[in-house]
């Protein structure tokens, strides 16, 4: 018995989805994130299923909190034979987050579990606040 995706010589449905409109190796390596406020913090969690603690990177810089995380293929799990179809993501992917200048590495709190890393990011009263968004008008 061969293990085969289902190919049909024309499936409206299958062609409509696969159109990179709708599916695309980007949306793969998008970090999902919940972002909940609280009185005195922000707490973020970042779905990252298939990784590691040791495969995660925080850094903070200029005011941006930047998750990284990477993953590659081992050389033992391509030995098992070759893939007819490979839809789990390897490699890399990152996502920042403007948190101030006020908050330091230290200030960051983070845990990893069941695939969610969660971070815990205290508000400080002296941040600045950003500016305020201003929109171009578009003429007729």
């Amino acid at each position: 018995m061969m293990l085969m995706p289902r190919r049909n010589d024309f499936d409206l449905w299958d062609d409509f989805f696969n159109d990179p409109f709708f599916s695309s190796r980007k949306e793969m390596k998008l970090m999902k994130t919940d972002i909940r406020e609280k009185d005195d913090k922000y707490l973020l969690d970042i779905d990252l299923p298939g990784y590691s603690k040791e495969d995660i990177k925080i850094s903070v810089d200029d005011g941006y909190l930047t998750v990284s995380a990477k993953k590659e293929e081992s050389k033992e799990e391509s030995e098992k034979g070759s893939y007819i179809k490979k839809e789990r993501y390897s490699g890399e992917c990152q996502r920042s987050f403007y948190i101030g200048d006020n908050i330091e590495a230290e200030d960051v709190k983070a845990s990893f579990k069941n695939g969610i890393l969660t971070l815990d990011i205290p508000k400080k009263e002296d941040q600045e606040k950003l500016p305020e968004k201003k929109y171009v008008e578009i003429d007729d």
